[in-house]
């Protein structure tokens, strides 16, 4: 019997967790709940529930995305999960509702980190879409700008971007940049060149293999602006490394960030972060800096060094955060965790946080253990500069096992509670067309 079925046919309680997100994280979830004899309900906002490894992963990372699909669609599959597409918490279904009226045993927030972190300058989001853009946005626009009807964000890419920033979200922007103003020059001189082979041989290659030179296509390219060095930036980190550990890490760091400035061309600008915005009429021009230094690990401003760069089109990739939900207590930018190893939330029992909405990170998931061979394989791999990676994010994890577990172990929902919500979710199906999970992932591939 599927899981849809025993919920409209119960007869004695038993576990029903709600999962809101339905990607990397929530469908490990998801299988995990049922493995232990719960029944998980995937409340997904968009219709599929591929989350940032559709939209947040750059198009050339085709055998990943399609490998992740692959695991998505077998954890979500085959009638054990509930899946429950175009509802939103918020906006479909309201937190309390959710929470408070269901009677659920448990929900797990795997809604992922969606929303960009502000720019830390002051007045900063007056310049969205005028001199100012954020990475979500940018990434989508590059995956899906040549979809047939694609009507969402454009943009016309000029050839003096900054980029702010420094983590793997960063790099994948100035690898976009890049190879979308080597394209166009390529194109100017009548060749076509393929975005995604590009990225694979690499800028310098595909030019060699057109008899060109970067001077003779003119391209200036885009430059990474870093508060830190190269050897701090945040591609896989340990816990309480030794300093024989730290030193091997912070050079795995430093050679994996040159090899994608000499693959990709992208220039790198590090100890120095933004202090004040360049403007003309209603348009962001730039930028004014303040150099750095790193001292015991934190960073510090140097006064007196204080400088301009201006550009036409200033990025920004410091990292994504959760979106708000009316109803769930935050603490700074990300929710308010009572507990950050079980990812339990201060004054809301059962309600657990699992991947990126925990950790506040949109990439492949940082390792608490074997951090070299990690940023050596999968880092490296990710980036472009190293061999097909063998492990990615959608590794269950101890932290999803251990979630699963304590849900799974909540208050069973009762007989009358299951049968009203197995109601609700046929109406919503109904509403959305909905079946079955293979039918709708099949009408909606991309």
């Amino acid at each position: 019997m599927n899981a849809l079925q025993a919920l409209k046919d119960a007869a004695e309680p038993r576990p029903v967790v709600a999962i809101v997100g339905g990607a990397v994280a929530g469908s490990e979830a998801a299988a995990a709940c049922a493995a232990r004899g719960a029944i998980p309900v995937v409340l997904e906002q968009g219709d599929r529930p591929y989350g940032k490894i559709e939209d947040g992963l750059p198009r050339w990372h085709e055998k990943l995305r399609d490998k992740e699909y692959r695991k998505i669609d077998q954890n979500l599959g085959g009638g054990r999960v509930i899946f429950v597409p175009r509802t939103e918490i918020g906006a479909d279904l309201s937190w309390r509702e959710l929470y408070d009226d269901l009677g659920l045993s448990a929900v797990v927030l795997a809604n992922g980190a969606w929303r960009d972190r502000p720019l830390p300058v002051e007045g900063a989001d007056a310049y969205i879409s005028r001199g100012l853009v954020y990475q979500n946005e940018l990434v989508y626009w590059f995956n899906h700008y040549e979809d047939e009807g694609y009507d969402g964000p454009v943009f016309e890419i000029p050839d003096d971007v900054m980029v702010i920033g420094g983590g793997l979200a960063s790099i994948d922007v100035v690898k976009i940049i890049n190879l979308e103003l080597y394209a166009r020059a390529f194109r100017e001189r009548g060749i076509d060149v393929d975005v995604v082979e590009m990225e694979i041989k690499g800028i310098p290659r595909t030019l060699e293999a057109h008899g060109v030179t970067a001077g003779e296509l003119g391209v200036k390219g885009a430059t990474l602006y870093y508060r830190r060095r190269k050897e701090d930036m945040p591609l896989a980190s340990a816990d309480n490394p030794t300093p024989e550990q730290l030193a091997k890490l912070r050079a795995a760091r430093v050679k994996i960030m040159d090899r994608v400035v000499r693959k990709y061309l992208v220039k790198f600008e590090p100890l120095c972060r933004p202090l004040g915005l360049l403007t003309e009429g209603d348009r962001l021009t730039g930028i004014r800096f303040q150099r750095t230094e790193v001292v015991d690990g934190r960073v510090r401003g140097i006064e007196g060094t204080e400088f301009e760069v201006r550009a036409s089109m200033v990025i920004s990739s410091i990292g994504s955060i959760p979106k708000p939900i009316d109803g769930i207590p935050t603490r700074g930018e990300l929710y308010d965790y009572e507990d950050w190893d079980t990812g339990t939330l201060h004054g809301l029992p059962g309600v657990f946080g699992l991947g990126n909405v925990l950790t506040g990170k949109g990439n492949i998931r940082d390792s608490r253990v074997n951090a070299i061979e990690i940023i050596e394989k999968v880092v490296a791999a990710y980036l472009g500069v190293g061999d097909e990676p063998e492990e990615t994010a959608g590794a269950r994890s101890a932290e999803t096992e251990a979630v699963a577990e304590e849900a799974a172990r909540g208050k069973p929902m009762s007989v009358d509670a299951m049968r009203a919500l197995a109601k609700k979710i046929d109406e919503r199906h109904r509403k959305i067309g909905y079946t079955d999970y293979e039918s709708w992932i099949e009408a909606h591939r991309a």
